[in-house]
């Protein structure tokens, strides 16, 4: 017998302001028979390098989803009607032990996951993609192709020889196999680097590059063109630090650059994912205190409800 999906609070009987924060008013995993889609938080930035904050981002961003409605006109798709999309809360994570704390998360997603759902993860820092990566391409059943959005490349080795931080974690993925070498990329990377040497490691690692100034020569169009001939037919696992927006659209995170992406081209390539086969993503990054009027918690709470859609069956 099947259970008709269970969808967000009717914002006609129930003011959106009222109420506990979940992402998009959903139901709580424990208010349901099972999940499709599990939205968790994970509240942690330990391995930042520069501002603190984003362990205050998964509330942040549930607070801003308040707004967020149940049919995406964009994709012509009710996201929370044909799958069952959860809030499944935290995962709690030891925030002075970032070895001990990946462990956590990896074992949290396990956990969640287990039943078959996929995850759309808030973070946090970006430290979380790797024990992220560990679960999805385990439920893959072999290297995933990463969809990487961020200023950042987030392939250096160490920092102060720490191996697992927030600018780490695409070289240990690329390292242990999680990642499928021929089908990966990175989107939207701009701003300084250490040296040269950090694009041809990067390329070693098994990233195609497409920057924000590729964005501003070619267009969207184009840009698009190159990420789903890049992807082919892999599985996909989507990575979106929100500070692959120009800071005018996110001001609230930990290193923002100038002269990136618009809130509009984000959300359009995002959309354009639709036809791939999603193994789970992420919003990493939101730093509530150096936000402005909700401005990135917004923006990130959309590019997760498109990723949601993105990820709902058609037809």
């Amino acid at each position: 017998m099947t259970t008709e999906p269970v969808g967000p609070a009717d914002a006609s009987t129930r003011p959106r302001y009222t109420d506990i924060a979940t992402f998009a008013r959903l139901p709580r995993l424990d208010q349901v028979e099972r999940a499709d889609i599990a939205v968790v938080g994970v509240p942690f930035d330990s391995g930042v390098s520069y501002r603190p904050g984003a362990r205050f981002g998964p509330a942040h961003v549930r607070e801003a989803s308040r707004l967020l409605r149940p049919y995406n006109p964009a994709q012509d798709v009710s996201p929370f009607a044909n799958q069952q999309v959860v809030d499944a809360g935290d995962i709690a994570a030891n925030p002075f032990d970032i070895a001990e704390a990946v462990t956590a998360i990896e074992r949290a997603a396990r956990e969640l996951t287990a039943d078959g759902a996929r995850l759309v993860t808030i973070g946090g820092d970006h430290t979380i993609a790797l024990p992220l990566l560990r679960v999805a391409a385990e439920r893959a059943g072999g290297p995933v192709a990463v969809v990487h959005f961020d200023a950042h490349l987030d392939t250096w080795d160490t920092y102060f020889g720490a191996p697992v931080t927030h600018g780490t974690p695409f070289r240990r993925a690329s390292e242990e196999g999680l990642i499928d070498t021929t089908a990966s990329l990175h989107v939207g990377i701009r701003g300084p680097l250490y040296s040269r040497q950090d694009l041809r490691d990067d390329e070693r690692l098994g990233f195609a590059v497409i920057t924000s100034d590729d964005l501003q020569d070619e267009g969207l169009p184009r840009a698009i063109e190159r990420m789903r001939a890049r992807l082919g037919d892999a599985p996909v696992y989507v990575s979106i630090d929100i500070d692959v927006l120009d800071p005018a659209h996110a001001p609230g995170t930990g290193t923002p650059e100038a002269g990136g992406m618009t809130s509009r081209e984000l959300l359009g390539m995002v959309r354009a994912l639709a036809e791939h086969r999603f193994v789970g993503a992420d919003v990493v990054e939101v730093a509530p205190a150096y936000d402005h009027a909700q401005l990135t918690a917004v923006a990130a709470s959309h590019v997760a409800y498109e990723l949601i859609s993105a990820m709902a069956p058609r037809g």
